[in-house]
């Protein structure tokens, strides 16, 4: 708006940079690590309700959570080697062990979560071995070594559930740098909903109790994990906001209808599946949400510019009101 030739309104600001490039390098991450980041916190969540199941004496659920950990895991890998571009690099990040990286130890976390799960997965062959010879061996060797490898993996689970939310913490992504706080228990709640989806969908209905539970204890996690995700200022905004703010919404709608949905399901085959689903895709819609806002981010300069301004000014502010040292 004008009056006589003047502006009135001072327009909108426009971050750019030198010669139209970003001021961050944007990820060079391809859509093959969002996929790693829900696949390996399937495999974590379900790991811990495979060695939940065994220790209360519920083995289809068990049989499930090991499968699901199993295939989780080596999908997982599978996707994480296609994104490297060649197997050998994976191999090279396991000659070095770095405890302040933490790409390196997710890489260990991972090697040491596979064969564990791999192990315990294929103990539950065993009642398919013959009783007698060689073979009658491994079949009375191979559940205990399960029931080992299964506690083992589900000690490491949580570590592979949470890592990669301080593996995105720890970039200069704006969204996901500043989501440091939040995107652990996001990541760990997404984990336990997505494992949870599976069991109910696969595992026996007469076993499924305790996944209820554990899917409103997901829902929990998640959706406060979420709440402060969103309320980290501006670098917030792709959480809520396009493309990444629709996926972000729309787990979390899908987990809440995925929780109350498996607490009135009781043993109804048909609401534990529609529930498990719902879980699961609400798993998936997060991870590749969360991972979409960070693109987003690195893409836009203000949303490095105007948060270090911000700093900028509040330490300048900070500065004139302590008081002149002696």
């Amino acid at each position: 708006m004008t009056r006589g030739g003047e502006q009135l309104t001072v327009p909108p600001a426009e971050f750019a940079s030198y010669y139209g490039r970003p001021v961050l390098k944007p990820p060079v991450w391809k859509y093959d690590i969002a996929g790693y980041l829900f696949t390996g916190g399937l495999a974590a969540g379900s790991a811990l309700i495979g060695a939940g199941a065994q220790l209360t004496g519920r083995p289809g659920l068990r049989a499930v959570g090991r499968w699901a950990a199993l295939g989780g895991v080596a999908a997982s890998t599978f996707l994480l080697v296609h994104d490297l571009g060649r197997p050998a690099r994976f191999h090279h990040m396991l000659r070095v062990a770095k405890v302040t990286s933490p790409m390196s130890v997710g890489t260990w976390i991972l090697a040491a979560f596979g064969p564990l799960a791999g192990v315990a997965a294929v103990a539950e062959l065993a009642p398919l071995l013959p009783q007698h010879g060689l073979l009658g061996l491994a079949c009375r060797i191979a559940p205990p070594l399960g029931n080992v490898a299964g506690l083992a993996a589900a000690v490491t689970a949580p570590a592979l559930a949470t890592y990669t939310g301080v593996l995105l913490a720890d970039t200069a992504v704006p969204s996901w740098h500043d989501a440091y706080p939040s995107l652990p228990f996001v990541f760990a709640g997404s984990a336990l909903a997505a494992a949870s989806g599976v069991g109910l969908i696969a595992a026996p209905a007469a076993e499924t109790a305790p996944l209820r539970r554990l899917a409103l204890a997901a829902a929990a996690i998640e959706l406060g994990g979420g709440h402060r995700l969103e309320r980290q200022g501006l670098t917030s905004e792709p959480y809520t906001h396009g493309r990444s703010g629709r996926l972000v919404t729309a787990g979390r709608a899908l987990v809440t209808v995925g929780t109350v949905t498996a607490l009135v399901s009781r043993r109804s085959r048909v609401l534990s599946a529609i529930s498990g689903a719902a879980l699961v895709a609400s798993s998936l819609a997060t991870r590749f949400g969360v991972f979409e806002a960070g693109r987003v981010s690195a893409r836009d300069p203000k949303y490095t510019v105007v948060p270090q301004r911000e700093r900028l000014d509040a330490r300048s502010t900070a500065r004139r009101k302590a008081p002149p040292s002696r």
